[in-house]
């Protein structure tokens, strides 16, 4: 780890409000506590308000904030391509949240990184996911988030319909293709749905309580069991 990467992830773990001991930092960087010594005096020295002392531990004083980031290579063109996915192939609403993302990173980082934004040559073709899908995605992650049964219209493979009311607890990519994960009320359990093989889907008033059995993480344990 490059030492500014290191002063960096320093100031990350005090940042979390609470008493940090050298030996501490010193495990989670695995480096010496004699290091740690050493970049706790540099950031003291260059004016970072930490407080406390050698066997003790330390703290950072609130209000502090860090200097505008730095990234590496990998890491900007990280960010270009999860800004490119989420353009191409998430709901309306995160794809404009991932442009305006986008242009903060570019308005924030040097000029040199900024020409390996515009350069990178990782990309995501936008031409498979049509309107109404952001849309159903958009209504499907604000019901998730603000804990709202759904209704609606689903064809299953074989052509037959039926009208399902589901608590909604995660949206999950395939590559090609969403799926809902969520509590089924008509089948009294945990069912996924195709995003595009759903219709006239409308969010109810009537919420819901993760509940023991019917959580988010059970549905993970029992996906994560049958594969």
């Amino acid at each position: 780890m490059r030492r500014a990467d290191r002063l960096f992830q320093i100031v990350q773990q005090l940042r979390k409000g609470r008493l940090v001991t050298a030996a501490e930092l010193a495990r989670r960087l695995e480096v010496s506590e004699r290091t740690v010594y050493r970049d706790m005096r540099d950031l003291i020295g260059s004016g970072v308000p930490v407080e406390g002392e050698a066997g003790v531990g330390y703290l950072l004083r609130d209000g502090y904030d860090l200097p505008p980031l730095m990234f590496t290579r990998d890491e900007v063109e990280a960010l270009v391509v999860g800004a490119r996915l989420a353009r191409a192939w998430t709901g309306g609403e995160l794809a404009e949240a991932a442009a305006r993302a986008l242009e903060k990173v570019e308005a924030a980082v040097p000029e040199a990184r900024r020409r390996e934004l515009a350069d990178s040559r990782l990309f995501v073709p936008d031409f498979g996911f049509p309107v109404p899908l952001r849309e159903r995605m958009d209504t499907l992650r604000a019901a998730i988030n603000g804990r709202r049964v759904v209704l609606f219209d689903y064809r299953r493979e074989d052509g037959t319909h039926s009208a399902r009311s589901v608590q909604p607890l995660g949206l999950f990519f395939w590559g090609k293709v969403w799926t809902l994960g969520g509590w089924c009320e008509l089948r009294e359990d945990f069912r996924s749905f195709r995003l595009d093989r759903m219709d006239a889907l409308h969010p109810l008033e009537r919420g819901f309580d993760e509940t023991p059995g019917r959580s988010l993480s059970d549905y993970i344990a029992l996906w994560s069991g049958c594969h």
